[in-house]
């Protein structure tokens, strides 16, 4: 080899190793909690292959942080952090992230009787712990489901999330709000068909997310197409909790249908999902 070659060959893998030193001293530097110090040291040991980027991960709430670690933690033989509740605020924190919900735009159809019960803002229904019940159907909390409990192949890979690109103005707070509206109605039910309506985001992480990931440059349909698909190998191979929490929303005023089966409410910090039941 030729010394003045293999000495410039040397000082580049000098370079690339010293680069992803530092990368990953960053990433520690960085990180606020058990889980994303785990994520860090995951990356560092070389098995962040499929993880999404740090900034992603973060975005993510700790019940879902902790279900993309666990298999490439246990192949590292690393312990994934038990996942407690967050405690209850009085107020919710005056951070972007826990800025009032965005109002989703109003309906144009008229209220027929197989509308969702949000039409009427829930107004006959009551909350009742675990359930909401509405004068013609009762709405029962969803809980993360074992695989057994699942419908066939909604864990392969041609089970989509299927979100659109968004192709509208950012500055367009009405179409971005009616583009999200749709989307959130989509994704809801598509994680309860993988068995995971205990780790939902709530809308305002949801709209979050899309503006930090569009603000990035990054596709936000396909960023969470790529989420959705490492969630179902995960689910393929990992047992979830039922729930992480014994929390539940304080009053109806929380809540929203997003269809006739199902009514989502959220205090910003915590994300419920009510299923339909025929009475």
């Amino acid at each position: 080899m030729n010394p003045k070659r293999g000495a410039s060959l040397a000082a580049l893998m000098f370079a690339l190793a010293s680069g992803v030193a530092v990368a990953q001293e960053a990433c520690s530097a960085s990180a606020t909690t058990d889980l994303e110090r785990l994520y860090c040291e995951v990356v560092a040991e070389g098995g962040g292959q499929g993880l999404p980027s740090q900034a992603d991960f973060r975005r993510n709430q700790p019940q879902v942080q902790a279900l993309l670690l666990r298999r490439p933690a246990k192949r590292l033989g690393l312990s994934v952090p038990t996942v407690t509740a967050e405690p209850a605020q009085s107020k919710p924190p005056s951070t972007p992230q826990a800025a009032a919900k965005p109002p989703k735009p109003e309906p144009e159809q008229v209220q027929t009787e197989t509308q969702p019960a949000r039409f009427g803002r829930l107004a006959d229904c009551a909350l009742k712990g675990e359930r909401i019940v509405c004068p013609d159907r009762q709405f029962k909390l969803a809980l993360n489901q074992p695989n057994r409990a699942l419908a066939p192949g909604v864990l392969e890979d041609q089970n989509r999330l299927g979100l659109r690109p968004f192709q509208g103005g950012r500055s367009d707070e009405q179409q971005v709000r009616a583009y999200l509206s749709n989307a959130y109605d989509r994704y809801i039910p598509k994680m309860l068909a993988i068995g995971l309506g205990a780790n939902t985001m709530s809308f305002t992480a949801f709209h979050n997310a899309f503006h930090t990931l569009e603000d990035g440059g990054v596709d936000f349909a396909e960023r969470m197409e790529r989420t959705y698909q490492l969630l179902k190998k995960d689910k393929l191979n990992l047992a979830v909790q039922a729930r992480y929490h014994d929390r539940l929303p304080e009053k109806l005023a929380l809540c929203e249908a997003i269809n006739f089966e199902i009514i989502v409410c959220d205090n910003v910090a915590t994300n419920w999902v009510f299923v339909s039941r025929s009475r």
